[in-house]
């Protein structure tokens, strides 16, 4: 896992882009979990929204709201995508290498599917999978009292859903990462089952999923009841 964010609140999220020097890249976009299936939208530009019966203004910072965690972070990973051309061999982008939700309570969400998507500057939900359709990422959360760090796509039941939630059956080129051990990318602080990061990988091959971190406006981060049976 990426290591070396810069705190949200130490300059505006766009500042990240551009061509430094480092391979990869991070910025902090700031999320909410919310319990029920409307996403909650975020933005690096202040604004007010209504979350349930309580209003909620973000800008750069945490917000809270009401959800089985009241505060996450999302943070986008970067990392330099060679596409040189005629006119300019060292031509190429800072693409999307993977969205985590920092500070993430697996107690408190305990068993519900975790989603995200990303929006793009022109408001349009993003294909961040193999087929355009697959425009959301989703895993099940631990149900159980001790969770443990896993990577295992299968136990976590990755899968894309289309924007309104039906199961996109398509070869999975993304993969994930549920840390509760180490540090956090957000700001450091040390890693648990009541403050896990998860990281939501879109390709780690690089060649069937390459968006330019710069057309990304906005990312939602959603649970969602899993009942079981």
């Amino acid at each position: 896992m990426q290591q070396g964010l810069q705190s949200p609140l130490s300059g505006r999220v766009s500042s990240g882009f551009g061509g430094g020097k480092s391979r990869h890249k991070n910025k902090i976009l700031i999320g909410a979990a919310l319990a029920g299936i409307v996403p909650f939208l975020v933005s690096t530009f202040a604004a007010t929204v209504t979350v349930g019966s309580g209003a909620l203004e973000f800008g750069q910072g945490s917000q809270q709201a009401i959800a089985c965690d009241p505060t996450v972070f999302a943070a986008i990973g970067e990392e330099w995508h060679s596409a040189p051309t005629a006119g300019d061999a060292s031509a190429g982008f800072f693409r999307v290498r993977g969205v985590t939700v920092s500070n993430l309570d697996l107690a408190s969400c305990r068993g519900k599917k975790l989603r995200i998507r990303l929006i793009s500057t022109l408001g349009a939900e993003l294909s961040i999978g193999a087929t355009p359709e697959a425009h959301v990422l989703q895993i099940s959360l631990p149900n159980v009292d001790a969770p443990v760090s896993s990577s295992d796509a299968a136990a976590l039941a990755l899968t894309y859903l289309t924007g309104d939630g039906t199961v996109v059956s398509s070869p999975m080129a993304g993969s994930v990462s549920l840390s509760v051990s180490g540090t956090s990318i957000y700001d450091g602080s040390d890693l648990s089952a009541t403050s896990a990061d998860v990281t939501f990988y879109l390709d780690s091959s690089a060649t069937i999923v390459n968006l330019d971190g710069q057309t990304i406006g906005r990312t939602t981060v959603e649970t969602v009841n899993n009942p079981t049976r």
